[in-house]
C-alpha cells in the first residue's frame, strides 16, 4: 500500500480533541525521536566493534559475515514496509533498531578509515545539512511529489554507477558519484520529510499512524546515513 500517496484530505480536529497542527506535531516528534535513537545506536554499534579487534575481523574479515550483514538488511528495508500492517507497533519498532545495529556494525570500519577528526566533523556538518533541508521539506508550501519521482531514478542510476566503479576503480567517477550521492541525499531528506508531513495529517487510524512514524524514522535516518557516508568521502582524507 502506498501510504505516501495518500490524498485524503484530513479533518480539522482529529480524535475529538487534538487540532490537525498537534495531530502533525506529534507524529513528526515520535519520527524524530526513533530517527535519534537509530543513529544513537548506530553509533554505539559502530564504536563497540571498531574497539574490539576480535569483532572488527570476525565482521571484515570474514567475506560471508559483511555481506550477510549487508544482504539482511537490504531485505529488512524491503521486508518491513510490505508487511507492516502485519506487525505490531512494538515489532516495527524492534526491526527497525535491529536494522540500525547492523547499520552501525557496518559502518565499524570507517574508524580504520578516516580519524577520529574527519569523522566527529563530517558529522556535524551532516546534521547541520540534514537539519536545513528536513526544515525546508516541513514548512515549505511547494510539492515535492515530482522531486520524489525524479530523485528515485536518480538514485538507480547511482546505484548502477557505484557498482560499475567496483570494477573500473576510477578516482575522477568515484568523485562524481560522491558529488551526486550528497545533492541525491539532500533532496531525498526533504522529500521523505514532506511526506511523512502528509501522512501525519491523514485521518489514519494511530495504531497504522504510529507505524507509519517508525518507517518515516527509517527512512530520515537512511538519508542522513548516506549523507554522512558521502560527505566523509568527499571531505575526509584517509587516515594517516
Amino acid at each position: 500500500m502506498d501510504y505516501y500517496n495518500n490524498s485524503q484530505t484530513p479533518p480539522p480536529i482529529y480524535g475529538g480533541t487534538r487540532t490537525l497542527t498537534q495531530q502533525v506535531s506529534d507524529v513528526m516528534k515520535k519520527v524524530y525521536l526513533r530517527m535519534f535513537i537509530g543513529l544513537l545506536i548506530s553509533g554505539f554499534v559502530a564504536l563497540g566493534v571498531a574497539s574490539s579487534p576480535s569483532l572488527t575481523m570476525f565482521i571484515f574479515g570474514h567475506a560471508w559475515v559483511y555481506w550477510g550483514m549487508v544482504i539482511a538488511m537490504f531485505a529488512m528495508a524491503i521486508a518491513i514496509p510490505r508487511a507492516l500492517n502485519r506487525m505490531s507497533t512494538t515489532t516495527t519498532m524492534l526491526l527497525f533498531f535491529l536494522f540500525s545495529a547492523l547499520m552501525g556494525a557496518s559502518l565499524a570500519s570507517i574508524f580504520y578509515v578516516y580519524s577520529l577528526g574527519v569523522i566527529s566533523y563530517t558529522f556535524f556538518i551532516t546534521a547541520g545539512v540534514f537539519g536545513a533541508m528536513s526544515v525546508y521539506g516541513y514548512f515549505t508550501k511547494a510539492n515535492l511529489a515530482k522531486m520524489g519521482t525524479y530523485l528515485f531514478m536518480a538514485l538507480i542510476g547511482l546505484v548502477i554507477a557505484m557498482v560499475v566503479n567496483i570494477f573500473v576503480a576510477s578516482s575522477t567517477l568515484d568523485w562524481i558519484i560522491s558529488i551526486v550521492g550528497v545533492l541525491l541525499f539532500v533532496g531525498l531528506t526533504a522529500w521523505d520529510t514532506q511526506q511523512m508531513k502528509q501522512i501525519a495529517a491523514a485521518n489514519l487510524a494511530p495504531e497504522l499512524t504510529d507505524k507509519l512514524a517508525t518507517m518515516g524514522a527509517m527512512n530520515l535516518y537512511l538519508d542522513f546515513i548516506n549523507l554522512f557516508i558521502f560527505l566523509l568521502r568527499i571531505f575526509g582524507g584517509s587516515r594517516d
